[in-house]
């Protein structure tokens, strides 16, 4: 009779009411949301590394947990649910506000794209009043030149010829600078000191691209040059007229040696292209025939000196080969590079830099800084002709047999 009267009462012990078993399940429910809810408060506690899917919770019938567990309302319920998606938006909303912009400039893609000034300009600024009443004209021109004191009467008569429309910027290679002051226009133009180095190093490091933007034209002579036959103005307006992106002014045929190409025509206003000795030219559109000047005196649009700056070499100062190469920042070239015949300048052809070298070996100065030039050039052209036959092997096509010229 105990016996029969035990059973049942072990049964007992392992089967729950419904409503037990539901009050479990809600209360553990409960405490899940409530334990969600007590860790996204403390802000110690870092959520970002958590992923909590928004499909774990939509699938709960909350009308029913209502009806059977009627101490906790479905709007209670609701509220801690959009705490917890609150929590998650922020979080969400925090990591969105970090800025990263991969189409800004290298190295600024933190910055909001509307902050970014990605150009410059040689315009001088005021030290007081508004920034945007600092300049009553804009310069659309820059003109440079490589300077010693020695030469000041030269670059005196050229600046002197020089409107409000020009930027004028001073590179010096003998470190005199404040002598210059002297005259008057002196006092508003750029100076820029280095002593012994050639125009070309100065060009690479003080005329990038996205300085010297705001400019129309950039003239980047050296300091022995002749203007007396020579109109700034006019010239510029000769070459747009013409097309050149690439140009030079006629130079006095007699002014010392010259390639034909370079010397002053008296029957054209510009010309671009000629004859040389027999066997010079292997093409009539190639350099020394065409699409070439020299580079005592060039002068360059915005968008050919953009690429020329990026051919100038850093270690190659003197830029003895570059005549010969400018041909391949422009097309078609033999059109667009050019000598102006009617607005022309005398190279005197002095030998400044040659004395700014230093004797070796029993050399005086001027034969090592010539030795070097000639040098500069073969390197140059080799560096040319390997560059392009990377390129070529590297897009599959069979380099030509010669691309540097």
């Amino acid at each position: 009779m105990m016996a029969n009267m035990g059973t049942p009462h072990r049964s007992s012990l392992h089967v729950r009411k419904p409503n037990e078993t539901m009050r479990l399940l809600v209360t553990t429910f409960v405490g899940i949301v409530f334990g969600f809810f007590l860790g996204v408060s403390f802000p110690t506690i870092s959520l970002s590394k958590m992923n909590i899917s928004s499909n774990i919770f939509p699938s709960i019938d909350l009308t029913y947990l209502e009806d059977k567990y009627s101490g906790i309302s479905t709007q209670a319920l609701l509220n801690v649910w959009s705490s917890l998606k609150g929590n998650r938006g922020n979080m969400h909303k925090s990591n969105c506000t970090k800025i990263w912009s991969p189409t800004n400039p290298r190295g600024a893609e933190r910055l909001p794209p509307g902050i970014i000034a990605s150009e410059s300009d040689l315009y001088r600024r005021r030290l007081w009043g508004l920034p945007s009443e600092d300049l009553i004209i804009r310069p659309r021109y820059l003109v440079t030149f490589t300077v010693g004191y020695e030469q000041k009467k030269n670059i005196d008569a050229a600046a002197k010829k020089l409107s409000e429309n020009f930027t004028i910027l001073l590179f010096h290679y003998d470190g005199r600078t404040s002598e210059w002051d002297e005259f008057e226009w002196s006092k508003r133009a750029i100076h820029v000191s280095v002593r012994k180095q050639t125009k070309w190093w100065y060009a690479k490091r003080f005329l990038h691209p996205d300085i010297i933007a705001p400019y129309d034209y950039i003239f980047i002579w050296d300091e022995d040059l002749g203007v007396e036959n020579f109109d700034f103005e006019e010239y510029i307006k000769l070459v747009k007229k013409h097309g050149l992106e690439i140009s030079q002014p006629g130079l006095e045929p007699n002014s010392g040696l010259t390639w034909q190409m370079t010397k002053k025509r008296d029957d054209t206003e510009v010309h671009k292209e000629t004859e040389e000795r027999p066997g010079w030219c292997t093409d009539p559109h190639l350099p020394p025939c065409a699409a070439f000047v020299e580079i005592m005196a060039p002068v360059f649009s915005r968008d050919a000196w953009r690429c020329v700056w990026h051919m100038i070499q850093n270690d190659l100062v003197h830029g003895w080969g570059l005549d010969f190469a400018l041909r391949k920042c422009v097309e078609p070239a033999h059109e667009k590079i050019g000598v102006v015949d009617s607005q022309w300048i005398v190279h005197q052809t002095v030998p400044s830099l040659g004395n700014q070298g230093q004797a070796e070996n029993g050399k005086a100065p001027w034969e090592g800084v010539r030795e070097r030039c000639r040098r500069e050039w073969s390197m140059l052209q080799d560096r040319m002709t390997a560059a392009q036959r990377a390129y070529f092997l590297e897009m599959g096509i069979d380099p030509p047999n010669s691309t540097a010229r």
